[in-house]
């Protein structure tokens, strides 16, 4: 089996990269930074090709292709690429920022993975979103709002490959507070860490689930939030205990 891992040079795609190359798969990855591209193939049995690719670039579908080219096609595509700010500030230009990799970045990118399946006969779509997409996160606005839009867009191509009869599968992961750079600036309580999150990740890929929250105790948590009326929601205080 052949995956490519987006946004493969720290946190859960590093893990995932290199769990699924440990697990005997053969993996591409893509990044932004290119040392650690090519240390992760250099280092890592399993991991064999790599491409800076930036999902903000209009280019990066192009490199997506090139990359799988490279490997003779792939069955699975993971995007864990995203950024997110606690913005209590409103700054515009985090909030931009948010929106350009967590929306139109991913679109892009999803789009493309969804059109080279449909050419080459089908595949595997497994992507992050987050519980941040269950309700409107006012310490950080954009950063929910594109885990909102995440969500849908990932059911929408599925309901799409189903009109158009394609065997295109998707599952969709939805991670809580996980303990990398993303939230190096915050406190956020039960914290759970990259490697421990990218086995369950990858245990889920490999059943081909179709939704994964990750852990149980967010479970419980989402199950909760999803009670709330909104009317009550709005004003709840809910953010890091250091904003």
């Amino acid at each position: 089996m052949k995956a490519i891992v987006i946004g493969a040079t720290s946190g859960i795609g590093l893990e995932v990269a290199r769990l699924l190359a440990q697990k005997g798969w053969t993996v591409g990855i893509g990044g932004r930074r290119e040392e650690l591209l090519e240390a992760l193939v250099n280092d890592t049995p399993g991991i064999v090709a790599w491409r800076r690719i930036d999902v903000t670039a209009p280019d990066a579908p192009e490199q997506l292709t090139a990359l799988a080219d490279e490997m003779g096609g792939i069955d699975l595509y993971f995007h864990a690429s995203g950024i997110g700010y606690q913005n209590l500030s409103l700054n515009a230009d985090e909030e931009l920022a948010t929106v350009l990799t967590n929306g139109e970045g991913f679109t892009r990118m999803l789009t493309a993975a969804f059109n080279m399946f449909a050419a080459r006969g089908g595949g595997h779509i497994a992507a992050i979103t987050s519980i941040a997409g269950t309700k409107g996160l006012g310490a950080a606005p954009a950063y929910s709002a594109t885990k909102r839009f995440q969500r849908h867009y990932l059911e929408s191509l599925d309901q799409l490959a189903h009109m158009r009869r394609l065997p295109i599968r998707f599952t969709e992961i939805r991670p809580g507070f996980v303990s990398t750079a993303l939230l190096k600036d915050d406190y956020y309580p039960l914290q759970m860490q990259p490697a421990a999150v990218a086995a369950s990740i990858v245990k889920a890929v490999e059943k081909k689930r179709r939704v994964k929250t990750i852990d149980w105790r967010y479970r419980i948590l989402v199950f909760f939030w999803g009670l709330i009326p909104r009317c009550l929601w709005v004003r709840m205080n809910v953010r890091s205990k250091e904003a």
